[in-house]
């Protein structure tokens, strides 16, 4: 994990710039949400970007959606008819997303689903190709289990914050955030269907390939 914000800003300065769109985006996010902080960001929102156009997805599984900034991203690599299947439970945050989705050349490839993940996921009958797991760090494992089996061969599926500002390996963290998170790193590393590497960008992404 590279907290160092030199460091960071350097990495974000050698990285390919993003659009305007997103630009503004993050910067009303910023203006206008309570916990800002929870945006991708110009630099993991290109790595987004990046994985998603090697990866060429039919259909995308985004859990959490919060203002859309990593939807555009991921929807960047979609194929022409591909679709964003992006779950939420704040119906507050939808206005902002409607407005830079409306704005985007996305807008008809997004499907937006209001609701628990939860209950959502289990009635989903797509196959996914790439996955993007950044909402209640407490049902990580959960997530993991439901979306595997709607996982096409190949497909790749990422998770947010699974360092979780280091306390993961904190002997002493006994919160129900940390406890799930470092349950959802486990999982996957020993699960036969998937091979895994975590990346430190940021506070840690997961990038499981199914297998």
């Amino acid at each position: 994990m590279i907290t160092d914000e030199t460091m960071q800003s350097y990495l974000t300065k050698v990285t390919s710039p993003q659009s305007d769109l997103l630009l503004a985006l993050e910067k009303e996010t910023y203006q206008k949400m309570v916990l800002p902080q929870m945006i991708s960001g110009h630099y993991q929102g290109r790595f987004l970007s990046m994985i998603s156009k090697l990866v060429s997805p039919k259909n995308i599984l985004e859990v959490g959606t919060f203002t859309g900034f990593a939807t555009l991203c991921l929807a960047e690599g979609l194929q022409p008819d591909g679709l964003i299947h992006t779950i939420d439970k704040n119906d507050e945050f939808q206005k902002l997303q409607n407005k830079y989705f409306d704005k985007s050349g996305y807008r008809n490839q997004i499907r937006q689903l209001l609701g628990d993940a939860m209950e959502i996921i289990p009635k989903m009958e797509v196959k996914f190709d790439l996955v993007f797991i950044d909402a209640d760090k407490r049902h990580y494992p959960e997530y993991f289990e439901m979306i595997l089996p709607k996982m096409n061969n190949g497909g790749l599926i990422l998770a947010d914050n699974v360092l979780w500002y280091g306390k993961v390996v904190d002997a002493q963290a006994k919160d129900a955030e940390t406890l799930a998170i470092k349950k959802y790193n486990e999982i996957v590393r020993k699960h036969p269907k998937v091979e895994v590497v975590v990346l430190p960008i940021r506070d840690g992404i997961s990038v499981a390939r199914v297998i």
